[in-house]
């Protein structure tokens, strides 16, 4: 089928501040909102992972979604949020300053990440969305966590 006669897919993203920027996820990615709970360190976890915490008895890996984009690191608050996501067959806390927003959004609204973005940027970031005079970065959840075969070999 061609593209033009395709009616745009519409999606729920929820974006989400981290310092003065923001970004977004599908909401289907995400199974719970929490707030900041204290992660129990883990040694010699890549410096975005913050650490572990219990969630309803399953053990939850945090990362500091800001370190991982290539941001200095959060120091949590009771204001901060643990946004519990499904990424493959694995569940992580995507630790974010706030939610502050669903919005609903057809592909046709995302546009292409900039050719100017480094290959790290596009490897996170799945597009741009300009929404009432914001702009938000589509984060892809695909890539926060690395291959443990890709650590093995490095």
């Amino acid at each position: 089928m061609s593209d033009h006669l395709r009616t745009p897919q519409t999606r729920e993203l929820i974006a989400f501040r981290l310092g003065a920027q923001e970004f977004c996820v599908d909401i289907m990615s995400v199974r719970d909102l929490r707030g900041w709970t204290p992660a129990t360190s883990l040694p010699h976890a890549p410096n975005y992972v913050r650490g572990v915490i219990n969630l309803r008895g399953s053990v939850l890996p945090i990362v500091d979604l800001a370190v991982r984009l290539g941001f200095p690191a959060t120091e949590p608050t009771a204001r901060h949020v643990i946004i519990v996501a499904q990424v493959g067959d694995k569940v992580l806390g995507l630790l974010v300053d706030a939610v502050s927003d669903i919005l609903t959004v057809t592909d046709t609204d995302i546009q292409p990440t900039p050719d100017v973005a480094s290959e790290l940027a596009r490897t996170f970031v799945n597009g741009v969305l300009a929404v009432q005079g914001r702009m938000l970065s589509v984060i892809g959840l695909d890539n926060i966590l690395p291959e443990p075969t890709m650590r093995e070999a490095a």
